[in-house]
Order: C-alpha cells, then sequence, then structure tokens
C-alpha cells in the first residue's frame, strides 16, 4: 500500500470515528426524531387508510346499486316473457348481462379495496406496537441517561471535595508545623534569656565579693601556694 493510499485509509478512519463521536453524542435527539418521523408516517398510514376505506364504502353502495338494478331489470324480463313478448325480453336479458359485467368489475374493485384496508390495518397496528414499545425504551434509556449523568457529576464533586479536603489536611499539616517550629523558637529564646540573666547575676555576685572570682591569676596563684606549701616548698 502505497503512503498516499496508507494517509485516504487514516483520514476516512478519523472521519468515520469523528462520525460515530457525533452520531453517540447526539444519540437522544436522533432517536426523539426517528420516533416522530415513525409517528408521521404512521399517521400518513391512517389517512391512506381512511382514504382507501371511504373508497371501499362508495364501492360496496355502487355494487348495491348495481345488484338491485339487476334483479330490477330480471323482474322486468320475466314480465315481458309472461307477456310472450320474448323480443322484449331478450333486450331485457341484454341489459342484465351489461350489468352482470359491471357487478362483476365492481365486486373485483371491492374485494381489492377490502384487501387494502385489511393489510393497511395490519400494518398500522404493528407499526402502532412497535412505536409504543419504542417510545417506552425511550423513556428508559431517557432516563438511564439522567441517572448516569447525575451519578457523574456527583462521583466529579466528590472527587472534587476529595481534592479540596486533601489540599486543606495538607494546609491544616503546614500551619501546624509552622506553629511548632515558632513554638520552638520561643522556647530557646526564652532559655537563652534565662542563661543571660543568670549570668548577669553572677557577674554581680563576684563584683560584690560574695562568690570567687572565676579564672583570675590572683586565684591561680593562691591555688599554687598552698600546693607547694603542703608539699614542703619543694617542686614536684
Amino acid at each position: 500500500m502505497t503512503i498516499w493510499n496508507k494517509l485516504v485509509t487514516a483520514l476516512r478512519g478519523a472521519a468515520h470515528e469523528a462520525g460515530e463521536a457525533v452520531t453517540d453524542s447526539q444519540a437522544l435527539r436522533i432517536l426523539d426524531q426517528e420516533i416522530r418521523d415513525a409517528d408521521s408516517d404512521l399517521n400518513k398510514s391512517k389517512e391512506a387508510l381512511a382514504d382507501i376505506m371511504a373508497k371501499q364504502k362508495l364501492a360496496a353502495g355502487k355494487l348495491k346499486q348495481t345488484q338491485e338494478r339487476i334483479a330490477e331489470y330480471e323482474g322486468y324480463a320475466v314480465k315481458a316473457l309472461d307477456t310472450s313478448d320474448e323480443a322484449l325480453a331478450l333486450e331485457v336479458a341484454g341489459k342484465v348481462s351489461v350489468l352482470e359485467t359491471q357487478r362483476d368489475e365492481e365486486q373485483s374493485q371491492l374485494h381489492a379495496y377490502t384487501q387494502s384496508v385489511e393489510q393497511l390495518r395490519v400494518a398500522i397496528q404493528t407499526a402502532q406496537t412497535h412505536i409504543k414499545r419504542l417510545k417506552q425504551q425511550a423513556d428508559t434509556v431517557k432516563a438511564t441517561e439522567s441517572v448516569q449523568r447525575a451519578q457523574a457529576t456527583v462521583a466529579g464533586r466528590y472527587a472534587g471535595s476529595q481534592t479540596r479536603v486533601q489540599s486543606a489536611l495538607d494546609s491544616l499539616e503546614r500551619i501546624k508545623q509552622k506553629q511548632a517550629e515558632r513554638g520552638a523558637r520561643m522556647e530557646s529564646a526564652a532559655e537563652l534569656a534565662r542563661d543571660s540573666s543568670e549570668d548577669a547575676l553572677d557577674a554581680k555576685l563576684r563584683a560584690a565579693g560574695i562568690t570567687p572570682q572565676a579564672g583570675n591569676a590572683q586565684s591561680v596563684l593562691e591555688r599554687l601556694k598552698a600546693q607547694r606549701a603542703a608539699t614542703g616548698g619543694k617542686s614536684a
């Protein structure tokens, strides 16, 4: 397969997928329109049935009139024979023959109308049953679609709320951490303040001569003299 053919095939596949996507997204609208079209066709069929039934009724009335005329002229022929007027009876018989041909044609036409009426009635009844079932199923599909959309909305909101809750918990942990760090710094500062205060007090006591001076030369010299005296004045 050439590159061009592959490209054309890929484009056709993309167009098909796009068409299916559009069809799926508009499925309920398409279904509603198809049901409306079916209803429209059903109404047209009912109108056609009414028209054929009217023609059937007219054909039946016309056939009845023809049959009545045949019976009437047959009576005339019999009367002509009763009066021995065979020529007139033959002429009347000719009229009866024409009427019988007309009757046969009218019977055939009436039969055709009757068959059409019966067939159309069956078709309409079947269509009505199918459309009724289709509407019921469409209502079920719409209800399911509404429920699923509601569920999807709730699920989306729940996922969003979970994200917001987690974000709030993270923020809370950060606040707690900052508070703990601030508390630790405050405790350290307090300890330093206490240490500084104690050092200042010790310095005041040493300056007043209440406590010995720590680390001065005189105290070191006095300690050495005391050690020397203890050893008899000799160095170690």
